[in-house]
C-alpha cells in the first residue's frame, strides 16, 4: 500500500521510525490536529477568535474580540511542573514559560516566533495540556500576532501516553515535508473574517518564519496542519486500520464502515457548525441593504469563493410580497457580489445594481422556478457559453469556466425572493451533495432574514407615505405672520412616528398654530396622528377657544380608544390685538424670542394632561406679543436625549432660538444643528416657528352699521373710500359688490342688533361682516325664476377665498381678494 497517497494520513505523517521510538507510539501521532487560531492587533486586543479557540479557552467569539489577549489566555505557568516532565524538556531550552514568551510577543518585543507547552486551569483532572505557537506579524494591516494552540489530548494514545510527554512544539521550514504547504491552503479557511489579502499576507509570513511542527527529538519532527473537525476517535481508528492493513491484517468490513460513519459524522458536524456561525452573522439589523451584505459576506471565503445575490424587483423596491411564480421575463437585480479574486476583476463584467432576466436553459431559471438548489460540479465550456450569452458585449467565460457552481434559492413562505450563485475556484474541491444540503439550509435562513428586512422596509415605506400625506404643506405667509417648519424622522427607533404641526386660518385675520405628538411609533401612530390632526382642523374652523378645543379633542380621543394618547400645544395668534392665546395638553412649553432685545424664554403655561387621559381641565393663557417676536414650538424628540435631563435640551433650544438669522428657514436650521448634533436622538421631531409681524392700526378699518335697508349702500361707500385711501382702486369694484351681498344677507336674515364691517389689509384684502344670527349661510343653487339665493354664488365666483364661522355674539362671514404687490 502506498501510504504517501493515503488520504487519511495527516500531511507529513512519518512513514518510518528512524529515531528508536516504538512504531505504535509513533503512529499514534498525527500532524493534523484541531488548532485554535487567535489574531492580536498592535494594542494587544483580539481581532480574530476561531471556533477552535472558543473550544479550547472557553470564550465565545463575541466575548473575545476586542478584549486584551492576555486576559483570554489564562495559562498558569510553564509546563512541566513535575520532575518527569522537566527531564523530558531539558533538551528543549528554547521553550520557556508560556506567559513570559507570549507576553513578550503581545508587547511586540520580539521579532521571532515562539512556541511552548503549558497547562490551563488549576491542578486536577480537568487541567488541559496545551501546545502553542506565536508568530509576530508585520504589514499594513492591524494584525501584529498570530497564535496557534492545540490540546495535546488529541495526541494521546489509549495504550501508551509516554510519547506525548516527550513531544514539544517547534518550527521548521515547510519545504522539509511533503504536503506541508497544506497550511497555506487550510489556514485561510479558519480565518473567515479576514480578507483574501490579509489572509494571504499572514500565511506567507508564517511560512517564512517556520512551519509549526511537533518534535520528538532534534531529527524527528511532524508538521502540523489544522484539523477541519474530524473527531479524534475517527482518526485513531483510521490510523489503527491503516497500521493493521500494512501488517497484512486488515480489519473487517464492519470496522471500516464504522470509520466511514465517523468521518461522515465529522463532516456533518462541520457543516452544522458553519451554519450556526453564519446564523449569528446575518440578520443583525432590519435594514434590507445591510442584510444583503451580511448574507453575501457570511459565505465567502469559507464556503465559497464567489457569491452573487439576486433579488426580485418587488423586493428591492420595498413593495409588497411578489405575486406569481417567476418566469423568463422576471427581472432580477444583482444586489451584492463578494469574491476572493483580485479587486476589480468582477466589477466591470457583473456590476452590482444591474437588472436582467434569465432564460429557461440556465441553472438559474431552474432554481428560481423549482425553488430547489441546483448543483453544477464543473461549468463546462458549453454551459459557460450559454450563461455568457446573457451578458452583452462582456465575456464572462474566463470568470466562470471550470468552476464548481451551486445555485440556491432565497425563499420565504414558499415564495422565491431571489437566489445566490456560489462559485468555487477550480483548484478547490467541487460542491458535493453535502454542500448542496448546507447551501439550501443557508439559503433558507438567509431567505427568512431577508423577508423580515423586506417586510420591515415595506411597512416603513407605507408608514412614511402615510405620514408624508398627512403632514401639511403650510403656506410660508399667513395674515400677520411668517411660518417655517421642519420634520425629522426618528433615528434609533422606527423612523415613522406621530409628530405633527399645522396652521389654520381663522376669522379676524387670526391664525391657529398647532404642534402635537402621538405616543408611540410606526404605522398605528401615523394613522392616529392623521385622525387627531383632522379633528383639530375641524374644531379650529369652529373658532373654539384653545382650552375648549383641547377639551373636545380629549373627549374624542377617549371615545376612539385607550391607545389614543398624545400631547398637544394649541395657540391662536391675533395680529391686530397683538396677542397669543395658548393652551397646553402635556406638551413641552414653547419659546418666545423678543424682537426688542433678542432675549428668549420658555413660556410658563399650565401643563395639563395628555390628550386621551381625561378628567383634567385645560386653561387658556393670554400672552401679549410685539411685531417681530418669534414663537418656537416643537416636540420633545428635539430636546430629549438618552441619558440627559430634558432641561439641558430646553436650555439649548432657548439659546439657539435667540441666534440672529437671515431668514426663518435659516433660524430653523440653526436650532436643528444645535440640538441634532449631540447624538442619542431616537424620536422623530416636529418644529414650527412663527414670526409674529402683527397688523398695524393703519391697515385696519372698522365700522358699525344699523340693520336697515340703507346699510348695503353705506357699506359700499365706506369700502370705496377706504380702498381709495389705501391706493387699492384695482379691487374696488369687486369689493363693493361682495360687501353689498354680505351686508344685504345680514340685513335680511339677522335676528337683530347691529352689523359690524371690518377691512384688514395684509398680503390680501380681508373683509368681514358680523351679525347676531348664529345660523351659518349655505351656498344655494338658484333657479331661473328664483329671486334669492344668488348672493353667495357671486361671492364664490369672485372671491379668492370665503367662509363663515360662529362666534360668541353670532356669526362672521368673510371673503378675501388678492392685492397687487406693494411697492417699496
Amino acid at each position: 500500500m502506498d501510504r504517501s497517497r493515503d488520504p487519511l494520513r495527516g500531511p507529513g505523517e512519518p512513514m518510518e521510525q528512524g529515531n528508536g521510538q516504538e512504531p505504535d507510539a509513533q503512529q499514534a501521532l498525527t500532524g493534523r490536529i484541531p488548532l485554535a487560531v487567535v489574531v492580536v492587533d498592535g494594542a494587544g486586543l483580539v481581532s480574530h477568535w476561531s471556533t477552535g479557540a472558543r473550544r479550547l479557552f472557553g470564550h465565545a467569539r463575541d466575548e473575545a474580540v476586542g478584549r486584551p489577549a492576555a486576559d483570554l489566555l489564562p495559562v498558569s505557568g510553564a509546563l512541566p511542573d513535575e520532575p518527569r516532565a522537566v527531564a523530558a524538556y531539558e533538551d528543549y531550552d528554547a521553550y520557556r514559560d508560556f506567559g513570559a514568551d507570549l507576553e513578550a510577543s503581545l508587547g511586540g518585543r520580539t521579532s521571532y516566533p515562539a512556541a511552548g507547552r503549558a497547562r490551563l486551569g488549576e491542578p486536577g483532572p480537568d487541567r488541559i495540556d496545551v501546545l502553542w505557537w506565536a508568530y509576530p506579524l508585520v504589514g499594513p494591516g492591524p494584525e501584529r500576532l498570530l497564535v496557534l494552540a492545540a490540546d495535546t489530548a488529541g495526541l494521546h494514545q489509549e495504550e501508551d501516553e509516554s510519547v506525548v510527554e516527550r513531544i514539544a512544539p517547534g518550527f521548521a521550514l515547510h519545504t522539509e515535508f511533503d504536503g506541508a504547504d497544506e497550511l497555506a491552503r487550510r489556514l485561510p479557511e479558519i480565518l473567515p473574517s479576514m480578507s483574501v489579502g490579509e489572509s494571504s499576507r499572514i500565511v506567507s509570513q508564517v511560512l517564512e518564519l517556520g512551519y509549526p511542527v511537533l518534535e520528538f527529538s532534534q531529527s524527528d519532527r511532524v508538521p502540523v496542519t489544522p484539523d477541519w473537525g474530524v473527531p479524534r476517535r475517527a482518526e485513531r481508528r483510521a490510523r489503527r486500520q491503516r497500521a493493521q492493513a500494512a501488517a497484512g491484517n486488515p480489519q473487517p468490513r464492519a470496522a471500516r464502515d464504522e470509520v466511514e460513519q465517523d468521518l461522515e459524522y465529522a463532516a456533518v458536524r462541520e457543516h452544522l457548525e458553519f451554519l450556526n456561525e453564519v446564523s449569528g452573522r446575518i440578520g443583525t439589523s432590519l435594514d434590507l441593504a445591510q442584510t444583503i451584505i451580511e448574507v453575501s459576506r457570511a459565505v465567502v471565503p469559507r464556503f465559497t469563493d464567489v457569491a452573487g445575490t439576486y433579488l426580485r424587483e418587488q423586493v428591492v423596491a420595498g413593495e409588497g410580497f411578489p405575486d406569481g411564480a417567476p418566469d423568463a421575463t422576471t427581472m432580477w437585480h444583482r444586489v451584492a457580489l463578494e469574491h476572493t479574486d483580485e479587486p476589480g476583476r468582477w466589477d466591470d463584467v457583473v456590476p452590482v445594481g444591474e437588472s436582467m432576466p434569465f432564460p429557461v436553459h440556465t441553472p438559474f431559471f431552474q432554481c428560481m422556478t423549482t425553488g430547489q438548489p441546483v448543483l453544477v460540479p464543473r461549468i463546462s465550456e458549453e454551459m459557460g457559453t450559454k450563461i455568457a450569452a446573457q451578458f452583452e458585449k462582456r465575456d464572462i467565460r474566463p470568470l466562470i469556466s471550470n468552476r464548481s457552481m451551486l445555485v440556491v434559492p432565497l425563499k420565504a413562505r414558499n415564495v422565491v425572493l431571489g437566489f445566490m450563485i456560489l462559485l468555487r475556484h477550480p483548484e478547490r474541491p467541487v460542491f458535493n451533495d453535502m454542500d448542496r444540503v448546507t447551501g439550501a439550509e443557508l439559503a433558507a435562513r438567509a431567505g427568512l432574514v431577508l423577508d423580515n428586512a423586506r417586510m420591515y422596509t415595506y411597512q416603513e415605506s407605507v408608514a412614511e407615505t402615510l405620514q408624508d400625506s398627512m403632514l401639511p404643506h403650510i403656506a410660508p405667509r399667513m395674515a400677520g405672520c411668517d411660518i417655517a417648519t421642519r420634520y425629522l424622522p426618528g433615528t434609533l427607533l422606527g423612523r415613522v412616528g406621530g409628530d405633527w404641526f399645522d396652521s389654520v386660518k381663522l376669522p379676524g385675520a387670526r391664525t391657529a398654530l398647532v404642534v402635537g405628538d402621538v405616543m408611540g411609533h410606526g404605522l398605528n401612530s401615523a394613522a392616529m396622528m392623521g385622525q387627531l390632526r383632522t379633528a383639530v382642523q375641524t374644531m379650529a374652523a369652529l373658532d373654539l377657544p384653545p382650552a375648549q378645543l383641547l377639551r373636545n379633542l380629549d373627549d374624542l380621543a377617549q371615545r376612539l380608544g385607550d391607545q389614543y394618547l398624545a400631547t398637544c400645544l394649541y395657540a391662536v395668534y391675533d395680529p391686530i390685538a397683538g396677542e397669543l392665546q395658548m393652551a397646553n395638553a402635556g406638551h413641552i412649553p414653547p419659546v418666545i424670542v423678543r424682537a426688542d432685545d433678542g432675549r428668549s424664554e420658555l413660556l410658563e403655561l399650565p401643563t395639563g394632561a395628555p390628550i386621551g387621559v381625561g378628567g383634567v381641565p385645560f386653561e387658556t393663557v393670554r400672552v401679549p406679543v410685539e411685531p417681530g417676536d418669534r414663537l418656537v414650538m416643537c416636540t420633545d424628540g428635539l430636546v430629549e436625549m438618552r441619558g440627559e435631563d430634558i432641561g439641558v435640551g430646553l436650555a439649548t433650544l432657548c439659546e439657539s432660538a435667540a441666534h440672529p438669522a437671515a431668514s426663518m428657514d435659516d433660524a430653523c436650521d440653526t436650532i436643528i444643528r444645535a440640538l441634532n448634533t449631540r447624538g442619542g436622538r431616537k424620536d422623530d421631531v416636529a418644529l414650527l416657528m412663527a414670526r409674529l409681524n402683527g397688523v398695524t392700526q393703519e391697515d385696519v378699518a372698522h365700522w358699525q352699521l344699523d340693520r336697515e335697508p340703507r346699510a348695503a349702500g353705506r357699506a359700499r361707500r365706506l369700502v370705496r373710500e377706504q380702498l381709495a385711501g389705501w391706493g387699492l382702486g384695482a379691487v374696488v369694484e369687486n369689493a363693493e359688490l361682495l360687501v353689498s351681498e354680505l351686508v344685504t344677507n345680514a340685513v335680511r336674515h339677522a335676528g337683530g342688533g347691529r352689523i359690524d364691517l371690518r377691512l384688514v389689509r395684509t398680503d390680501v384684502l380681508l373683509c368681514e361682516v358680523e351679525d347676531a344670527e348664529h345660523s351659518l349661510p349655505t351656498l344655494c343653487s338658484a333657479g331661473p325664476e328664483d329671486e334669492a339665493g344668488r348672493g353667495l354664488s357671486v361671492v364664490e365666483r369672485l372671491a379668492r377665498e370665503w367662509g363663515a364661522s360662529r362666534s360668541a355674539a353670532g356669526k362672521s362671514v368673510w371673503f378675501e381678494l388678492g392685492l397687487p404687490r406693494r411697492r417699496g
